[in-house]
């Protein structure tokens, strides 16, 4: 394992290979999947998800090696072939879940809500708020609990290049209100939208497990061994005075999700001074949550590369 970076160190060129890897499966597929359940239902597309994720398994040897090194850790054990199908099936099952929660057809869908007192007393005292998810679960699940009845705008930051012929099909989906409550990362105005979004009292969500190219990380423990995660998420935070919570929606079965808040960090004071060191602690803090969440459900993790690894491209 390499050294650890110190706060503010880019990570080296290679690193991570998700952000140049080509998006696997076919836009009309995708399309099929779409147009399968939304004329004749959930259940044949659940169905579907059967050989679909069994296909992916088999063909996708790189994702599953890193599948298989996740959940060797995240287990404490050598994973067998049904866990990787585990998990590669959770994974399907969120994608199917979308095409519904997106157009908030959510009528028969579960949705246990833990911890929504801290968030909602956030919201009363009128306070902005940034929302710190992962790659876990459903992060739609979170915003389906907003559109239940929050009472301000949520936005959400995300990168979209990576993913963006899936994105294009659900996009068409939710309409014109979905895609007004993206921020793009990465562009010059997306720190000013997410300004005023949290200076209106609203709620900034992004998530915070992985490191586009040329980002800044730091190696944290993660899962037993150093990882390098993003230091981003924690200083836009930082720099907006805004205070944190973590949320998870996490996938529990079919149309069956678990929705966490919890309550992270109250706002730095104005000023540069020990903001890099409380950026550290930060991302320390939230790898020790996030470990523990995937030490709890193992199989709803999705990064499907070797994440302890900067060099794997």
């Amino acid at each position: 394992m390499s050294a650890t970076l110190k706060p503010g160190e880019a990570a080296p060129p290679g690193a991570p290979e998700w952000t140049t890897a080509r998006e696997r499966g076919s836009l009309a597929l995708a399309r099929f999947m779409v147009w399968l359940v939304r004329r004749v239902g959930w259940w044949p597309g659940h169905l579907l998800l059967y050989p679909i994720a069994l296909y992916f398994l088999a063909a996708s040897p790189r994702p599953r090696a890193a599948a298989r090194a996740y959940l060797a850790r995240a287990l404490g054990r050598a994973p067998r072939l049904p866990d990787l199908f585990r998990l590669y099936f959770a994974f399907a099952s969120t994608i199917l879940d979308r095409a519904f929660l997106v157009t908030g057809e959510a009528a028969r869908y579960r949705i246990e809500v833990r911890g929504l007192e801290a968030l909602q007393a956030r919201i009363a005292a009128g306070q902005g708020c940034v929302i710190l998810g992962a790659h876990l679960g459903s992060f739609e699940a979170l915003r389906l609990v907003a559109d239940r009845g929050c009472p301000v705008d949520l936005a959400v930051m995300m990168h979209e290049a990576n993913a963006a012929r899936l994105k294009a099909v659900f996009d068409a989906l939710g309409g014109a209100a979905r895609q007004a409550a993206v921020i793009p990362l990465g562009t010059a105005e997306a720190m000013l939208r997410a300004r005023e979004c949290l200076e209106r009292g609203g709620l900034v969500g992004l998530l915070a497990d992985r490191a586009p190219r040329a980002e800044r990380v730091l190696e944290v423990p993660f899962l037993g061994a150093p990882a390098p995660l993003p230091t981003g998420p924690h200083l836009l935070a930082a720099v907006l005075e805004a205070p944190v919570l973590l949320a998870f929606g996490i996938w529990r079965g079919p149309r069956h999700y678990e929705v966490r808040f919890e309550p992270f960090a109250e706002p730095l004071p104005p000023g540069r001074e020990g903001r890099a060191a409380a950026v550290a602690e930060r991302v320390r803090r939230y790898a020790a949550r996030l470990e523990a969440v995937c030490r709890e459900h193992p199989y709803n993790w999705f990064n499907f590369y070797d994440v302890w690894r900067r060099d794997a491209a």
